[in-house]
């Protein structure tokens, strides 16, 4: 099978039987004859949460965005859609979406029901813009939920991580077209954000921080403003001690900046400035391994030099992190659930047997500000601590349970993180 590994080829896959079915009907089919199943999105996740010992399903045959609703200023898509191609197609239309991830080459069901976030201190995660859900339960029926009709449970059916049935349609808020400028300055010492924190992380629609926790502070931070018609922001040469960059970079100052989005000021279209990386290009680094640790943004300075004490053991493994911040969301199983929130992001290099024991360390310093980890990232935090910093994880598994009271969906992960099984 040609995706039997992950897109970072750390993981391998361990299910009994692949499926790609066409259509609905033969999709339903597979999971009535299924014990237990699991659906593979663009294998961007680095652990075990989307695997199974069983049937794994790729739905890359549902690939069609569905509909453009411009009065309610919402758009429906299949599970098999990338938002690469959904913001192409929003953009054209002249609509476009209330943020987007470093990465345009993930899918919009697999980013939204494990959590996956931008960036922005008004932001909530790319899943706070669904309003309704197409999946298939554990009998094979279609089922559609939405903020309106599941008032009650609705916030924890769309971060589900997999495990509430085959969704095979989301439908996501839209808003208009806008333009972003994105400009980057380089060297930001530590002391001026731990200073100037709100007016930092403020400056910008979405602002990235990224280092390598080596000397006290950040080598880049990337500002992408969204622009009032074509008005253009004029960039300061200094900004908090940082000084703007005069070429492109990317992240990692050793790699070139063609695989990025434009910089230095030039404007366009909200969909090619967001993200890092052009959609055309290899993402990041490719072989690479990441966790992420969210915590509260009211304890961000502390948490941040918290990490700064473990340089030394981070400098042999660490290829870069980026640290942004995220609105607070009612999702239950959402890592920023009802807190304004940082996310701590790990790009290791592909040397799990170092990284596993450099994430103990990192896990500890992190430990007092009860970081969360990403779900479909790398982790070592053992499932009773888990448990503890999810208090609708109770809620969530008799959610589970009422549409899939065998387990049909769950797996290892699942039945270990939620269950305690």
């Amino acid at each position: 099978m040609k995706h039997s590994r992950n897109w970072a080829g750390n993981y391998t896959y361990q299910a009994a039987r692949w499926h790609a079915p066409e259509t609905t009907a033969e999709l339903q089919e597979i999971i009535r004859r299924s014990s237990h199943l699991r659906v593979l999105a663009t294998r961007h996740s680095f652990n075990d949460l989307a695997d199974t010992p069983s049937d794994l399903l790729t739905l890359e045959h549902f690939d069609r965005i569905v509909e453009l609703d411009t009065a309610q200023r919402t758009v429906t898509v299949e599970a098999g859609v990338r938002y690469g191609e959904l913001c192409s197609f929003l953009h054209h239309h002249g609509f476009a979406l209330h943020n987007l991830a470093s990465l345009p080459h993930i899918s919009v069901v697999g980013a939204c029901t494990t959590a996956t976030h931008g960036s922005g201190d008004r932001h909530g995660n790319l899943a706070t813009a669904v309003t309704a859900i197409e999946f298939i339960n554990a009998e094979g029926a279609v089922m559609v939920a939405s903020r309106t009709s599941h008032r009650e449970h609705f916030a924890g059916m769309v971060v589900a991580l997999g495990a509430l049935g085959v969704i095979t349609r989301l439908t996501l808020e839209v808003l208009p077209a806008y333009a972003v400028q994105q400009d980057v300055y380089e060297n930001l010492r530590l002391a001026q954000l731990a200073e100037h924190f709100d007016a930092i992380t403020g400056g910008a629609d979405s602002v990235s921080l990224f280092t390598d926790w080596q000397h006290q502070r950040f080598h880049q931070v990337w500002l992408k403003r969204r622009l009032a018609g074509d008005v253009i922001f004029t960039t300061p040469a200094v900004w908090f001690g940082a000084t703007a960059a005069t070429k492109e970079l990317h992240p990692i100052p050793a790699m070139s900046a063609v695989n990025c989005t434009p910089q230095l000021g030039v404007s366009g279209p909200w969909h090619e400035r967001l993200p890092h990386f052009r959609l055309e290009h290899t993402p990041s680094v490719g072989s690479e391994l990441q966790s992420e640790y969210f915590v509260p943004r009211s304890r961000a300075v502390e948490a941040l030099q918290a990490v700064f004490t473990l340089r030394e053991v981070l400098a042999p493994v660490l290829l870069v992190s980026e640290i942004r911040t995220v609105a607070a969301d009612d999702l239950w199983m959402s890592p920023c659930y009802q807190q304004d929130s940082i996310g701590i992001h790990f790009t290791w290099q592909p040397d799990w047997t170092r990284v596993r024991e450099v994430l103990l360390l990192v896990e500890a310093q992190l430990a007092p500000f009860n970081a969360r980890p990403h779900w479909g990232k790398l982790f070592r935090m053992p499932p009773e601590r888990l448990h503890t910093l999810y208090e609708k994880r109770q809620d969530f598994q008799r959610l589970l349970r009422s549409y899939d009271p065998q387990g049909k969906f769950s797996n290892p992960f699942v039945n270990a993180y939620i269950f305690n099984s």
